[in-house]
C-alpha cells in the first residue's frame, strides 16, 4: 500500500506509526508542510495520515497552507480513501467534517487512561479496545463529534478522545504513535507548555514511562492492521 504523512512540525514525526507501516512493506511519501511541500492527490495514497502540531484548526492566517490542507483531506474522503488523524490531525478531520474545534476545558499532557464509551461497539475497532488504557497525549484544543460518526474513547480531561465515520475514516487526539525519542523532542520543544496543572504532567513523569510507550504501541499494531485490512 502507499501510506502519506502531513507532517506539521519537525518536531512531530511519524514516529512509531512510520515505522510499522516500514515493516509492512508499505511505501511512504511525506508532505513537510513546514518545508511548503506539495500536497498528495487522493490518487497518490491508500491511506492519509495526519500527525500534530501546535498549529490550531483555524491559524490559516498565520499558516496559509492550512486551507489548502484541508481541501486535501476533504479530497481522500470523498474518494473513499481511508484517514487517520492524530491530535492536531484529528482536530483537522472533524473541522472538515463541519464538526466544531475549540480550546478544552482542559489541557493534558502526559499519560493519562482513557475509556471506552458505550455504542462504541457499532465500529469494527471497539473489539481492540481495552475499556480502559494508558496513552499519551499532548493537545490544549477539543472538538465535537461529527454528524454520522461514532465515539470510540473518553477521558475524565477530554470528553471526545477518538472518533470513526464508516470505520473509513478515523480520529484519534491522543498519541499512541509516541516514542521516548519523539516524546523527548516534544518536550524539548514546547517546555513552555509544561505549567503545573491537574492534567499536565512534569517532564520526568512524561519521559520517564518505558512501559508506557511498548503498552501503546502493542494496542497501536491491533489498530493499524485492522485499519489496513481491506475488509473487517
Amino acid at each position: 500500500m502507499n501510506i502519506h504523512f502531513l507532517q506539521h512540525v519537525s518536531y512531530e514525526s511519524s514516529a512509531y506509526l512510520e515505522q510499522w507501516f516500514r515493516d509492512q512493506g508499505d511505501r511512504i511519501s511525506i508532505t513537510r508542510l513546514y518545508q511548503n511541500d506539495p500536497l498528495p492527490k487522493a490518487e497518490d495514497a491508500d491511506i492519509l495520515i495526519v500527525m500534530g502540531g501546535p498549529m490550531g484548526v483555524g491559524d490559516e492566517a498565520e499558516y496559509p497552507w492550512l486551507k489548502d490542507e484541508k481541501l486535501c483531506i476533504r479530497s481522500f474522503m470523498d474518494a473513499h480513501k481511508k484517514v487517520i488523524g492524530i491530535c492536531l490531525g484529528a482536530q483537522l478531520i472533524a473541522d472538515v467534517l463541519g464538526a466544531k474545534v475549540y480550546r478544552s476545558e482542559n489541557k493534558e499532557i502526559g499519560w493519562f487512561p482513557v475509556y471506552k464509551v458505550q455504542g462504541s461497539g457499532e465500529s469494527a475497532l471497539s473489539d481492540l479496545m481495552p475499556q480502559e488504557f494508558q496513552a499519551f497525549h499532548w493537545h490544549g484544543d477539543t472538538f465535537d463529534l461529527p454528524e454520522n460518526s461514532v465515539h470510540l474513547l473518553s477521558s475524565k480531561g477530554c470528553r471526545n478522545q477518538a472518533f470513526t465515520v464508516e470505520d473509513r475514516i478515523f480520529a484519534f487526539q491522543f498519541h499512541l504513535e509516541t516514542t521516548e525519542e519523539s516524546a523527548a523532542l516534544l518536550v524539548e520543544n514546547s517546555r513552555d507548555e509544561l505549567t503545573p496543572d491537574f492534567f499536565v504532567q512534569s517532564e520526568k513523569d512524561i519521559l520517564v514511562n518505558e512501559e508506557g510507550y511498548a503498552e501503546m504501541h502493542i494496542l497501536l499494531d491491533r489498530i493499524l492492521e485492522r485499519i489496513s485490512a481491506t475488509i473487517f
